[in-house]
């Protein structure tokens, strides 16, 4: 069989959604799993997704990107303060399920945070980013790294660009030009009342509202086909996630 590459939309403590989506595309050794990331913050099971994550990886290969709601968690198991806004957010849940480890299974999972990257960019000069970048030269320029996992201009730029303006033309966005796809998270499609990944110009958001009202998804980077969880919400009855 024909080795895959998997796109995995923002997860947000929905270990029983994760569980379900990836028992429906059950990947191979030869398959590679690209997470975009938002592992925690939302649902219970924040530790468990994180745990479960590890496991994966001693299966399969697996990239994991880091998005905001990761690098409020890293900060906090590192010994800092409970961000208020990052406990509003969805942290809350995070923290809770985090009273159940032990000191030595926290430290396992902050190596799992170490190991989280910014972006990836694969052979075929597709770009993985949780959020985007805003230098015209690309994110391994990006004079803001916090950009990697919070800027929403690279969406909204392609979201509203004139499908009718040609490649060649001079106020084509330079960004959008540097690689062949980008594949993001972080800004449900839900926002905008769809609930599958969403295409605009040459970026893909596989990010379809797992933490509120949506689902867990994943995308086939070369067919485009996609596979979802259940709604997350019905899989945590009595929760309210980041619904408020």
């Amino acid at each position: 069989m024909t080795a895959r590459t998997f796109v995995i939309g923002d997860i947000h403590g929905a270990l029983r959604a994760l569980e379900q989506l990836v028992g429906i595309i059950r990947p191979t050794a030869a398959d590679r799993l690209i997470f975009l990331g938002d592992y925690v913050d939302g649902w219970s099971q924040s530790a468990g997704v994180v745990a479960y994550l590890m496991e994966l990886d001693r299966r399969h290969n697996c990239i994991f990107i880091r998005g905001n709601h990761d690098a409020w968690c890293e900060a906090w198991l590192r010994g800092g303060l409970e961000d208020e806004v990052w406990l509003f957010h969805g942290g809350r849940a995070t923290v809770d399920s985090y009273e159940q480890l032990s000191a030595s299974k926290r430290k396992e999972h902050l190596r799992f945070f170490d190991r989280l990257v910014n972006y990836y960019v694969d052979e075929h000069n597709r770009l993985f980013i949780h959020a985007g970048f805003s230098s015209m030269h690309g994110p391994s320029r990006e004079p803001y790294t916090t950009n990697f996992s919070w800027d929403r201009t690279l969406w909204e730029m392609a979201l509203v660009m004139d499908p009718r303006i040609p490649k060649d033309a001079s106020i084509y966005p330079k960004r959008l030009l540097l690689f062949n796809e980008i594949y993001i998270g972080h800004t449900p499609t839900t926002n905008y009342g769809v609930n599958i990944p969403m295409q605009a110009c040459n970026v893909w958001n596989v990010d379809t509202g797992a933490a509120f009202r949506g689902r867990i998804s994943a995308l086939d980077a070369d067919t485009k086909d996609f596979w979802q969880s259940d709604v997350v919400m019905h899989l945590y009855p009595g929760e309210a996630g980041r619904n408020r």
